[in-house]
């Protein structure tokens, strides 16, 4: 997934940032709502981690502006405030969850799977892909009992290819999955990472459609 993570501590938001590319997310790190606004419009996101108390204002505003605009993109609050009135505020500002600080890394990861889930229409993090079992959670494999294992990176496209199944997706939308890992992208990186899937998954497994992109061939829940 593309994730905005809105966060002004350093330290915190750099955890953060690690710990959810580590799950094998892009990650797109802003300090303030006015660099998030500016994402947002230029950038089509799976999922906004949102702290309140910012520089240049309050999450509550951010939020309720992109609701107001339509806007579905699922988020979560991320806050040192744990009073009860404002976790409801936050639900009904258009939050689809809330986490407060201090707060566990795993329990961050958890919680970003089961969004991701939800908004996917699939609450089960288990889902049959051809011959393969897909656990979404824990970014694992198997193949008739038989674990097939993935790099970040293999994982990050090929999770692309879970979220639109059987949809066609260009060069640009699967190298933008691959910029969380601050290598620079070469001509033929993309080509070089479905050659690497189709060894894993088969080489029937992602079809290319010459001058426009590459789709997943099967998806069945």
């Amino acid at each position: 997934m593309r994730i905005l993570l809105v966060e002004d501590t350093t330290g915190l938001g750099e955890a953060v940032r690690d710990q959810i590319s580590e799950d094998g997310h892009a990650v797109d790190w802003v300090e303030s709502l006015g660099f998030a606004e500016s994402s947002v419009k230029t950038t089509e996101y799976n999922l906004i981690l949102l702290d309140l108390m910012l520089p240049d204002g309050h999450g509550f505003d951010f939020l309720k502006k992109l609701r107001a605009a339509g806007d579905v993109t699922p988020v979560i609050i991320l806050t040192a405030r744990d009073q009860v009135s404002d976790r409801i505020a936050g639900l009904n500002a258009g939050a689809d969850d809330y986490l407060i600080k201090p707060f566990d890394l795993s329990e961050l990861s958890a919680r970003v799977a089961a969004v991701a889930r939800r908004y996917r229409g699939n609450p089960n993090p288990v889902v049959q892909v051809g011959d393969f079992d897909v656990d979404l959670r824990d970014h694992r494999i198997n193949r008739n009992g038989q674990p097939v294992e993935l790099t970040a990176r293999e994982w990050a496209l090929f999770e692309g290819f879970l979220q639109r199944p059987g949809i066609l997706l260009s060069r640009a939308q699967l190298e933008d999955r691959l910029y969380q890992f601050g290598a620079e992208i070469e001509s033929n990186t993309i080509e070089v990472y479905i050659s690497r899937l189709r060894k894993k998954l088969g080489r029937d497994a992602i079809v290319t459609v010459r001058g426009m992109g590459y789709r997943l061939e099967s998806y069945d829940h």
